[in-house]
Formats: C-alpha cells, structure tokens, sequence
C-alpha cells in the first residue's frame, strides 16, 4: 500500500479541525475565484492600455489600439460584475 493512502487513513478530519466543504460551496468558491481573477486581469489590462495610450506620442494606429483594449476590458468587467450578480441570485435562491 502507498504510503500516502496509508497517511490518509490515520488522519481523521474531525480531529484535524478540517471543516466540511459541500460540492455547492467548492463550486461557489471556485466560481468566486474566476471572477477575481478576470476582474484582476481586466484592471491589468486597462493600466497597461492606459499606459500605451499615453506614450502613444501621436500614433493613430497605438491611440487606437489602447483605447479598443480599454473599451473591450470594461465591457469585460461589465460582464463579470453581471455573471457574479447572476450566479450569486441563483444560488441564494437554490
């Protein structure tokens, strides 16, 4: 027998004080994850195109290209700020 399987057989979680987690709430929390890191990701992207939008120097082509980047990341956040809502009225009512 593996020792790691022997390992997990002795260790009891009540005593360990390890709560129980449902598969409801392993799901939540993962979703609330998601979210936190496409919203973390959007701002980065928004900082970064704000960044390039300023040092652009003129550029049509680069004053362009940010100001889309910053147009697509809030749209971005919008739609994240939108599926949290959602999924948070669901599962409040489930």
């Amino acid at each position: 027998m593996n020792i790691l399987t022997q390992l997990a057989q002795k260790l009891n979680a009540e005593e360990l004080n390890i709560p129980p987690v449902t598969g409801d709430a392993l799901f939540i929390n993962g979703l609330n994850i998601a979210y936190f890191v496409a919203g973390i990701v959007a701002v980065i992207v928004i900082v970064i195109s704000g960044f390039t939008f300023v040092t652009s120097g003129g550029n049509a082509e680069a004053v362009g290209k940010a100001k889309n980047a910053i147009l697509y990341s809030v749209i971005g956040l919008v739609v994240i700020a939108t599926a949290f809502v959602i999924t948070q009225f669901v599962v409040g009512r489930f």
